[in-house]
């Protein structure tokens, strides 16, 4: 049998954003459709990628930006300010309904710029991360400092390198987890929402296995 090649959509969001790290960053990686939701395309551009699609309100993106977008034949897809959805709900709906249509359940949507500047976007992110999750669709988010992704029920293999810090953060009130390969070992171990008992955990070696028995928990990688 071939090997199946994953087809991984990257979305831009308008957060926080390290141009030069991220000019770098995308260079690199591989990835079937490249979408910005409204300014997430000032850096898609500044990066020296031209989206694929532009979605959102357009209260953010720049003038010229948008005139390089209609140029470079970037579907644009344009919505009223006001609305139910934020910006980014729009383009991670999208990119899940490509995937959906195009790829397999191992697909990812890659998740840029979408941390700092604002805490209650943050949270809501991780809020959509949440639920795409229970739809079986991984979001990685993907920063200068740590990569974040949400477990539900079941096992994971996890790459890493000795002496890098990962934390386990419930998502429900409650997340019982087990790890194999980090310095504080969980056993069967319940972490509660109320308390920061699963912070910077610690790789012994370059793998760490984790499993989630019930509820779901939030892995954020230092890298």
């Amino acid at each position: 049998m071939g090997t199946v090649l994953e087809m991984n959509v990257v979305v831009i969001a308008n957060g926080e954003w390290d141009a030069n790290w991220g000019k770098k960053e995308l260079s690199q990686k591989r990835y079937e459709l490249l979408i910005a939701a409204d300014g997430g395309a000032d850096y898609a551009l500044a990066a020296g990628l031209v989206p694929d699609v532009l979605i959102g309100d357009l209260d953010s993106i720049s003038g010229e930006s948008l005139s390089k977008c209609k140029q470079g034949h970037t579907l644009i897809k344009k919505y009223p300010r006001e609305k139910d959805e934020t910006d980014l709900e729009l383009a991670l709906s999208y990119a899940h309904s490509y995937l959906e249509k195009n790829g397999t359940p191992i697909d990812e949507i890659l998740l840029y710029a979408a941390s700092g500047k604002r805490l209650d976007h943050l949270l809501g992110n991780i809020a959509l991360m949440s639920g795409y999750a229970l739809q079986k669709r991984r979001i990685r988010m993907i920063c200068k400092d740590y990569q974040a992704w949400v477990l539900t029920q079941g096992k994971e293999q996890i790459a890493g390198k000795k002496g890098q810090q990962v934390s386990l953060i419930p998502l429900t009130d409650k997340a019982r987890i087990s790890s194999k390969g980090l310095y504080y070992e969980l056993s069967d171990l319940t972490l509660s929402a109320s308390s920061a008992r699963g912070i910077s955990n610690v790789f012994l070696g370059q793998t760490a296995e984790i499993e989630v028995h019930e509820g779901k928990a939030l892995v954020v990688l230092l890298t």
